[in-house]
């Protein structure tokens, strides 16, 4: 990128995405150059901001297109070969007017053309080149070795040469695109440009000191990488933590509209047609909004105005062993300070110093040495390990900072001790840090589950509900067998159960656990049981009760006697409408019986023939079939009785039924 446009400033944010920003001077009417890759045009034509701080004004930004460079090449009015480049290029530009210098003196004139001469050298000849030039009313022909200088006096092709050797020139640079800002002013001036780019997301990490009787130290380092073609040197660097919205925009490929095609009509003359008034706005309006601008700069990132106090000093890591103590080391260094910013849901960190990070390479920025409150504890969470606990840091945000989530590593009494996770953390936050797995401490886990007594029985609709609590025990042994206190943090999870009453409140809740605290004596043993309860219930059919279920239930005080009466008066109805049932189904099928009796018997009547016994017998089949006749006429009315007797008992056990109600806590 140009050297007159140095990168100034560096802002980078979790999201992929960079802001840079560029000052450099300009005298007259220069124009500026910017290369970039062609994936990052998007960005760029959507957020370039440029401006002239010194009175003067940017007239215009224009940029490569996207047309391959053979056909832009092609489209070229000159070309230049790889042999040959003076002769072919000379020879291609007949008529051009051309001063040149030959020994001491200038001439000016048109090219004529150009021609290869035969030339002595002592007893041989070589061929070389001649430019003839139309020189006022003659034509002069001169050596092209002895030209020391050729201007082309031609504008268009100046131009043209200079857009062909330009062309030829991004093509070395693969897949990228220039930009040039036309300036327009009087003297030198400064000019700001800014744009936001495509960037690897900035990392964080850190480091935790702790030693006996000092309170605990954080270290934060952000991690930083320069992809760019370009070296950030001594640029302002702010890192930003939060999540913008951030898009990609397709601005640099061409749009065309499709546009419907209009046949002449040959046969006849058309009238000219007059379009109708607009009542949207006036052309000049339209006209206005169509035309790109270069408006004042999108509010950028900056850097705050109001620091904060001076931190600890900053070294590059844990140590360990013999030599100066980390934290003598630590007051020895360079002091560090962090100028951090609120921007909305947004945090700045600002580097104080200028930053060096050359193309391609990475870099490690301080931006955190802060003391904190927090304490060495254990945690223990049945999933994660199910014998150990694990050793943690509770860390509580003090530094005042946002702190990005990263990789943790941590030190005790200057001796590496184990890695962690620290997610985002506002200030004043507070987060359970495990960095190792505590084998000095044992932990055993016993389950049981039963069903505890019913609380409430509740008669209604037919139905008797009785409620009680399913109970959980779940028992944690623990035995600390190291030789110093400790406090240990017992997660249980939370399934949609609630502690019973009796049991302690937990220390901390949060969205899937209880946290019980427990203070640990050297070589101890400590038992925690956490009781839980859920709601669960059984159902009776009352209207399918019995004798022995209503005892049931009078035992248990699900009833009381009262109801208890009412039941077994249901009971008697029920047993009432069950005889009446029985009834029916046994004159049901009496009936049935007759009626194949008497099919038996018309059989048999019809089968008997003349004479004096065949008579007396048939005289006997038909008094028979009167007898039976009847005997289903009283069926019959007993049947219609009894179906009205059984249904209005029916309806008097399901009323009853209905409406028996009752409550019972206990």
């Amino acid at each position: 990128m140009a050297t007159n446009l140095p990168i100034r400033r560096v802002v980078l944010y979790k999201h992929g995405v960079g802001y840079f920003e560029r000052r450099g001077g300009v005298t007259g009417s220069d124009t500026l150059h910017l290369d970039f890759k062609a994936r990052d045009m998007n960005d760029v034509l959507k957020s370039l901001t440029v401006l002239d701080l010194s009175g003067g004004s940017v007239s215009a930004v224009s940029y490569d297109s996207t047309k391959p460079l053979e056909q832009l090449l092609s489209e070229a009015t000159i070309r230049i070969p790889e042999d040959g480049s003076l002769t072919a290029l000379l020879g291609q530009i007949k008529g051009a007017r051309v001063r040149a210098r030959v020994g001491g003196g200038q001439v000016e004139g048109a090219i004529i053309g150009l021609e290869s001469l035969a030339v002595a050298a002592g007893e041989t000849s070589v061929v070389r080149p001649f430019l003839t030039l139309l020189v006022g009313g003659s034509l002069r022909t001169f050596d092209v070795l002895d030209i020391a200088e050729l201007e082309f006096l031609d504008e268009a092709v100046r131009k043209d040469l200079e857009f062909y050797l330009a062309t030829v020139l991004s093509s070395y640079k693969k897949d990228s695109k220039r930009m040039s800002i036309l300036t327009s002013g009087e003297g030198e001036r400064e000019v700001f440009v800014s744009y936001v780019l495509e960037a690897p997301v900035w990392k964080t990490s850190y480091r935790i000191l702790l030693d006996e009787g000092e309170p605990p130290l954080l270290q934060g380092w952000a991690l930083v990488d320069n992809t760019g073609d370009e070296d950030w040197v001594d640029v302002s660097l702010a890192l930003v933590a939060g999540l913008p919205v951030s898009f990609v925009h397709d601005l640099y490929n061409p749009r065309y509209m499709k546009r419907p095609v209009v046949e002449v009509q040959t046969e006849a003359a058309a009238a000219p047609v007059i379009p109708e008034e607009s009542f949207g706005g006036s052309m000049d309006m339209m006209e206005s909004e169509a035309m790109p601008m270069m408006a004042a700069p999108a509010a950028a990132p900056g850097r705050s105005k109001k620091m904060m106090r001076k931190e600890a000093s900053f070294v590059g890591g844990p140590g360990g062993g013999g030599g100066p103590r980390l934290r003598e080391v630590l007051e020895q260094s360079n002091p560090v300070t962090t100028l951090t910013k609120e921007v909305g849901d947004l945090f700045e960190y600002g580097v104080d110093r200028p930053v060096t990070v050359h193309r391609n390479q990475s870099a490690l920025v301080p931006i955190l040495h802060k003391p904190f409150e927090g304490r060495r504890v254990l945690l223990y969470n049945r999933t994660t390990r199910e014998k150990n606990p694990m050793a943690c840091i509770e860390l509580k945000n003090t530094t005042g900072l946002t702190l990005e989530g990263g990789p943790v590593t941590v030190t005790e009494d200057e001796r590496y001790v184990g890695e962690a996770m620290l997610d985002t953390m506002k200030p004043q936050d507070t987060r359970f840090v495990p960095y190792a797995v505590e084998l000095g401490c044992v932990v055993s886990v016993e389950d049981r589950t039963e069903d505890g007594p019913v609380f409430r029985a509740v008669v209604s609709r037919g139905t008797l509900v009785v409620e009680y609590f399913h109970v959980r025990r779940t028992k944690y042994l623990v035995r600390n067998k190291a030789q110093r206190p400790q406090v240990l943090f017992v997660e249980h999870p939370r399934s949609g159960w609630e502690l019973e009453k009796d049991m302690p409140a937990p220390a901390e809740t949060t969205d899937g656990f209880w946290r019980f605290k427990r203070d640990l004596a050297p070589g101890s043993q400590d038992e925690l049981v956490v009781s839980e309860r859920t709601r669960g219930h059984r159902q009776y059919s009352i209207s399918s009760a019995g004798p022995d279920e209503v005892a049931f239930f009078l035992s248990q005080r699900y009833v009381d006697a009262k109801m208890a009466d009412a039941l077994r008066e249901v009971i008697a109805i029920r047993e009432r409408v069950a005889a009446l049932t029985r009834d029916e189904q046994q004159l049901t099928a009496e009936r049935a019986q007759l009626f194949k009796d008497q099919e038996r018997i018309r059989a048999n009547i019809e089968s008997l023939k003349s004479g004096v016994s065949q008579r007396e017998l048939a005289e006997r089949f038909v008094a028979k079939l009167n007898e039976q006749e009847d005997r289903l006429e009283a069926i019959t009315r007993e049947l219609e009785r009894l179906a009205k007797e059984r249904q209005a008992a029916q309806e008097e056990l399901n009323r009853r039924v209905q409406s028996l109600s009752s409550e019972a806590a206990f």
